[in-house]
C-alpha cells in the first residue's frame, strides 16, 4: 500500500460487494454474444438468400420475382435484412466496448466510448431502415393504397429521432 497524499485519508481495499458488482459488468458478454449470433445469423440467411434470388433468375422453374419491379422490392427486402443485421452488430460491439473491453480494433466511426455513441450509431442505422421500409413501399404502390399517411409517419419518427441527437447531454448530468 502505498502513502496517501497529504491530507487525504489512506485508501482502503474495496469491499467484496464493490468487486463483485464491477466484475459484474462482464455479466453482458452474455447480451454481446447472443446479439453477435443474432447478426451472424441474419447475414447469412441473407446472403443465402440472395444466391438464392440470382440462382432462380436462371432457372424459370424456381420461381423467380417477377418483372424488374419484383426483383428491386426483393432487394430491398434483403438490403432492410442486412441493415437489420448491421443494427444488430452495432448493438453487439457497443456493449462489448462500453461494458468489457474499449480496445477492439474497429474503424473510427465504429469506435463507442459513451451510451451517447452508441445511442447516435442505432439511432443512424433505425433512420436508414425505416427509410428503406418506406422505399418498399413505393416501389410496390399500386396506386391505390395511401401513402402519404405512411410517409408522413416515418417522416415525423426521423425528423424527432434526428431532433433528439441534436440534444447535446449537459456536462454534470
Amino acid at each position: 500500500m502505498t502513502d496517501s497524499p497529504p491530507n487525504l485519508p489512506p485508501r482502503s481495499e474495496p469491499s467484496a460487494l464493490v468487486r463483485v458488482l464491477g466484475l459484474s459488468r462482464y455479466m453482458i458478454i452474455v447480451a454481446v454474444l447472443a446479439t453477435l449470433v443474432a447478426a451472424t445469423t441474419l447475414l447469412v440467411y441473407g446472403a443465402a438468400e440472395t444466391v438464392g434470388v440470382v440462382a432462380s433468375l436462371f432457372d424459370p422453374a424456381a420461381g423467380a420475382p417477377k418483372g424488374a419491379k419484383g426483383l428491386i422490392l426483393t432487394f430491398i427486402e434483403l438490403t432492410d435484412l442486412f441493415l437489420l443485421a448491421t443494427v444488430l452488430y452495432v448493438i453487439a460491439i457497443g456493449l462489448f466496448e462500453l461494458f468489457v473491453d474499449d480496445r477492439v480494433a474497429l474503424p473510427h466511426w465504429l469506435e463507442i466510448h459513451d451510451l451517447n455513441d452508441l445511442k447516435e450509431k442505432l439511432i443512424g442505422v433505425i433512420i436508414v431502415v425505416m427509410a428503406v421500409v418506406f422505399l418498399g413501399q413505393v416501389v410496390t404502390w399500386d396506386g391505390e393504397r395511401q401513402l402519404l399517411g405512411y410517409g408522413a409517419g416515418i417522416a415525423l419518427v426521423i425528423v424527432a429521432l434526428t431532433y433528439f441527437l441534436s440534444q447535446k447531454p449537459k456536462k454534470g448530468n
